[in-house]
Parts: structure tokens; sequence; C-alpha cells
């Protein structure tokens, strides 16, 4: 390291051919050291940051830049700011509702359908179940009955059942015991449960609403069974005719995008 490259600061990573170098501004090297600290878990969930004199010390910054570096990480949700006498920058960790907001941000501008989204769950939580089949413990299948156990409290209405049925898909992709595979589904899971919220609203008492949910539930015991046994191949062929009929049952040509949703 030469004598010009403050210790505090991370090594810059080398810029691709054809690209034009920038060199990073000093507030983004501060909130790049402290993001890193946060991910490594060398800055615990609710821990103060340093204080304030402290932190210009280490950097040798001036105050508008530190102030500058904690505007990225707030930015990011990695730190609250607390201003006042006793305020001061406490860390929050990384989450999924973070990475759905940016997410839905990203689609709403792109004008994406509601029937895009439909499309990537359908090709990614089959493959999921699949996996889930090939990997299950038998405490996985516990889980799985006792989900499917929970049956419809008098007064139910058809959105409470809805999310009882959204809940099953979710617990379906986490055992899989894969950590990418939740984040990825819930960065998109919002969407497409406000997407079915809004076709039950429009006609809660329809009977083909009800039918839905009863194939619904249908799928969701044997897709059960498949898994308990083990067929991950005839689990997964499952999974993706139940998402297909949601879908035709749900979006029916409707071109409505994630901006009609969450704008």
């Amino acid at each position: 390291m030469s004598a010009a490259e403050p210790a505090a600061f991370p090594r810059s990573t080398p810029t691709p051919i054809g690209h034009e170098l920038r060199v990073p501004k000093m507030a983004e090297l501060v909130a790049a050291r402290l993001r890193g600290q946060i991910i490594r878990g060398e800055l615990a969930e609710g821990e103060s940051l340093p204080p304030e004199a402290a932190l210009l010390a280490q950097f040798g910054v001036s105050r508008p830049t530190l102030r500058e570096a904690f505007r990225v990480l707030e930015a990011e949700s990695l730190i609250i700011v607390r201003r006042g006498a006793r305020g001061g920058a406490r860390v929050q960790l990384p989450s999924a509702e973070v990475a759905a907001r940016y997410a839905g941000l990203i689609l709403q501008h792109r004008g994406t359908t509601l029937a895009d989204v439909y499309l990537a769950r359908i090709v990614i939580e089959p493959q999921a179940v699949g996996l889930l089949a090939r990997r299950r413990s038998d405490d996985d299948v516990r889980e799985l009955r006792e989900a499917l156990a929970v049956g419809a409290e008098p007064g139910e209405t058809r959105l409470q059942t809805l999310a009882r049925h959204e809940q099953f898909h979710t617990l379906l992709v986490a055992l899989t015991g894969n950590q990418t595979l939740p984040l990825l589904m819930g960065m998109i899971e919002h969407i497409f449960t406000l997407g079915n919220w809004s076709v039950v609203q429009s006609d809660p008492n329809s009977p083909d609403l009800a039918a839905a949910s009863r194939r619904g539930l249908r799928a969701h015991r044997e897709v059960v069974d498949l898994i308990e046994v083990g067929d991950d191949v005839a689990a997964e062929k499952l999974w993706r005719r139940h998402l297909t009929a949601a879908q035709e049952y749900l979006v029916h040509g409707n071109a409505t995008t994630v901006l009609d949703l969450l704008g």
C-alpha cells in the first residue's frame, strides 16, 4: 500500500477496459469502509457508530464529508441517523424489504407488466420446489403439513385465505435451505401479492374465485405428498401447472403494470 492511500479505505477494484475511470469521492470511500464493517458483522445491528469526532480523526475528513457518507448509508437503510444533542448513527442490517423496494422501483420505471412478474415466478418457484423435494428432511415435511393443517377461521375473508396460500408459497422456497432463492422471490413477492389482492377485491364473492382457491389448496396438498416421497420431477411439474393456472386466472389478459399497483 502506498503512503498516499490511507489504511482506513479499501483498495478500489480494477476498471474494465473501455470504461471511463471515475475517482470515487471521499464520502463514497468512507461509506464503503463503514458499509464493509456492517456487512462483515464488525458493527452489530443496533450498535452506535463511534462519535463523530472519532470518525473524523479516523478517516481524516471534514464534517460535511462524513455527513455525506452518512446520507449514503442512510439511503441504503444501513444506518439510522438521529439528529440533535442526543443523536447519532445506529446500525441496521441489510434486509430483503429494502431489496424489494428497489426492485419495485426499477420494474415500475421499466413499465413492467404484472404478467411479466408472474412469468418470473413460474420460472423460479417450481425449480425451488424440485430442489426441496431432493433435499427435504422429516422436519421440512412436518412443517409443510402443519402449514396445511391451518384451516380457515370462522368469518375468514377471501383476502385472508389468499394470505394463507401465499405464506405456503413462501415457506416452500424458504425450506430449500438456499439463501439466494428466498431473497430473489421476496423481491417480487410483494408485487404479485398486490396483484392477487387486486383481483380478489374486485369480486370477492365470485364462484370462479372460490373454485380457484379450492384448486390451489388441492395443489398444495399434492405437492407436499410428492415432496415427502422425494419425487422432484413430479413436484416441479405439478407446481408449474399450478402457477400457470393461477396466472391465467389472475392475469387473464390484463395489462396491469407494476406502476399501476405500486404507484
